[in-house]
């Protein structure tokens, strides 16, 4: 479902959740998840956990989840490659390697990236399997756009349940 308007800014990234601590002990798969957060007040947000981050994943999750019309901001991972040929969007990058905000266009990809710290301090690195990763996310999820004023929320959820 595309929730996004036409001519925001969406910063998205790919990020590796997995239960190894300071790159010590076993290999561990871990999950990744494509995610991204719109630069405005609400700062809405997707978290999609996926088997690859590959161009064709990445294509697919956007197409899911971002309006044609948004501008787009990633770093230069050769995944994002095809968003340059498509005239629905407008796609700016950053180079991690030189710096992280651009200092000609302004362009950076903090905002997502913070929030990868957030998932990561919030998600219990026992949780981050491809089993349990969805329900995390949508938690999380949830819990950032109402974040404000989570007991409404929570009762405004309650009164939408059907019992039968």
């Amino acid at each position: 479902m595309r929730h996004w308007i036409p001519g925001i800014v969406v910063e998205i990234d790919e990020s590796k959740l997995s239960k190894r601590k300071n790159h010590r002990g076993h290999h561990d798969e871990g999950v990744w998840v494509v995610g991204g957060v719109e630069l405005t007040e609400e700062r809405r947000l997707f978290l999609v956990p996926v088997e690859s981050r590959n161009s064709e994943t990445l294509a697919q999750v956007i197409e899911e989840h971002v309006a044609d019309g948004s501008i787009i901001r990633t770093d230069c991972w050769k995944g994002y490659a095809y968003l340059e040929r498509r005239e629905d969007i407008v796609h700016e990058t950053v180079n991690h390697s030189k710096h992280f905000k651009d200092p000609l266009t302004g362009v950076h990809t903090n905002t997502i990236e913070g929030t990868w710290a957030a998932v990561k301090m919030k998600i219990a690195r026992r949780h981050r399997t491809e089993s349990g990763i969805g329900e995390h996310l949508f938690v999380f999820i949830w819990r950032r756009l109402n974040e404000n004023n989570l007991w409404n929320a929570f009762l405004e959820c309650v009164k939408e349940c059907k019992y039968k």
